[in-house]
Formats: structure tokens, C-alpha cells, sequence
């Protein structure tokens, strides 16, 4: 089973007996990080505008910056990574959305394993730094005002992709947050599933070691009292009518997340 650059299904970051002075330096050094992640922005930007990025500069530069978390402090519990290519057919990842964080990751995890793309606002593709590379990765853009146009867009694009073979990520929260609301929680990833007659792969994140800023949302704080939780479950085909498959999802996501420590609401 291809676990892409990871030896097996279950990553945890290796513990350090000692550190030099140069690794006290970077934990917890929010400076240090923040430079670091800004000049692989840029680059990435770079290579992109001159058309010299593709699947494997994009994962590459993820995993880039899981070990760059690692070296700020950060501690990695990843589960369920041989489910990314379990199925033989392309799948829909539903996912929570905590942070940055998994936006930088998830690419890491999943493009080496199988082609991906993610379902994405309008603004970052328009963004003058992200918007190169964002538009390069081919996504499915949504603008978050109508939500009947972003429907019939995620429905349309969306089984595009994946009859192309390309997998597709999916947030269906609004915006991130650090609480779980079911009632939030669409079913717009079982609905794509369901019509483009693939599987879903639920994906449960706790992603909280690295905050959202009060100036710039990409550049908050970073935590390294709080672990990276990552798992990824087995695909589920849809049966029916997909209302079971989505409260499996919700109940997949919402289980880790009692686990990890994490606040979850039924509804407002």
C-alpha cells in the first residue's frame, strides 16, 4: 500500500532525548516559523508564475512544511494514512476545518498517493500571493454568496474532476473554527459522492497548534502544548439516499474530536 513519505499508516513525530541550542532557538519561536513558511510562499509563487511547479513541487513543499512544524514545536499524530488509497477509484475527502494547517498538509498526505484538489473560495484564487498557485492546482471555486450557485458548481466541477481521477477535498464548514457545529456541518461532500458514484474518505482534524492571526489570518500563533491530530477513515461508498453516510462522517469527526479534547455543539 503507497503511504507516500511516510514508512506505514500511522505517523507520530520522533521524540528528541536533546536539543541543541539551535532547536530551542526555533520551538515555540513564532518569528522564526513565520519567516520560514512566508519565504516558501513566495516561492512557490515564484515557480508557479515561471511554470515550473507541479504535483510534486506542491506535495513536496507540504511536507516542507509539516517538518518545519516539527522543528517550531509541533508534534504530529497522523492515523489512517493507507486509507488515502485504499479505493481503486477517485474519492471525496470531507474534513473538519480548524486552521491553516491542514490546507498546507493535507497536500502532502494525499498527492503523493493520488490526485487531489480541493474545493476553495473564491478570494484565494484572487489572492496576489496564494492566487498563482491556487489556480494552478485546478480547484473548484466557490464564492461562499449564493449558496445555490456554489451547489450547482461543486455538483458540476466536481464530478468533472472526478471522472478525470482526481480525488477532491471538501470543507463543508463555513469558515474555520476551533469548535465543532454539527448542525453547520453540510452535506455537500456526500451529495458529490453520491452523483459522481464514488466513495467518501471522513477526515478528523485537530489543527489548533497553529492560530488564526488578528491582522493577517494565515500568520497566527503558534501552540506547541497542542498536538496535530490527523486521521483519515476508511472510504464509505453511499447507499441510498446518503443520510446515513453523512452522519457517519459527522459521527467519525465528532468522536476524535471529544477524544482530542475538543468543544462540540449540536447546533446554534
Amino acid at each position: 500500500m503507497n503511504t507516500g513519505y511516510f514508512d506505514s499508516g500511522i505517523y507520530d513525530t520522533p521524540e528528541k532525548s536533546s536539543l541543541s541550542l539551535k532547536e530551542r532557538f526555533r520551538l515555540n519561536n513564532r518569528l522564526y516559523f513565520t519567516l520560514k513558511y512566508v519565504a516558501l510562499v513566495f516561492w512557490t509563487r515564484k515557480e508557479t508564475l515561471k511554470k515550473r511547479f507541479f504535483t510534486k513541487e506542491w506535495a513536496d513543499s507540504s511536507f516542507y512544511i509539516l517538518k518545519l512544524i516539527e522543528k517550531a514545536g509541533g508534534k504530529f499524530h497522523i492515523r489512517g494514512i493507507d486509507n488515502i488509497g485504499k479505493s481503486k477509484d477517485p474519492v471525496v475527502f470531507i474534513s473538519n476545518h480548524m486552521s491553516t494547517l491542514e490546507t498546507m498538509i493535507f497536500p502532502g498526505l494525499i498527492a503523493p498517493i493520488r490526485n487531489v484538489t480541493f474545493v476553495v473560495k473564491e478570494s484565494l484564487t484572487k489572492h496576489p500571493v496564494f492566487g498563482p498557485l491556487m489556480r494552478s492546482r485546478e480547484p473548484i471555486v466557490v464564492g461562499r454568496t449564493d449558496p445555490r450557485k456554489d451547489f450547482e458548481t461543486v455538483m458540476t466541477s466536481g464530478v468533472d474532476m472526478l471522472s478525470k481521477g482526481i480525488s477532491v477535498v471538501i470543507f463543508p464548514q463555513s469558515t474555520r473554527s476551533t469548535v465543532f457545529i454539527q448542525d453547520e456541518f453540510n452535506s455537500l461532500g456526500v451529495k458529490l459522492a453520491k452523483k459522481a458514484g464514488v466513495a467518501v474518505v471522513p477526515v478528523a482534524i485537530r489543527t489548533d497548534f497553529w492560530g488564526n492571526g488578528n491582522i493577517i489570518k494565515d500568520l497566527g500563533p503558534i501552540d506547541r502544548n497542542k498536538p496535530v491530530n490527523i486521521v483519515f477513515g476508511e472510504p464509505m461508498k453511499i447507499v441510498g439516499n446518503g443520510k446515513d453516510e453523512q452522519q457517519k462522517v459527522v459521527d467519525f469527526i465528532k468522536s476524535h474530536l471529544v477524544d482530542w479534547g475538543c468543544k462540540i455543539q449540536s447546533g446554534l
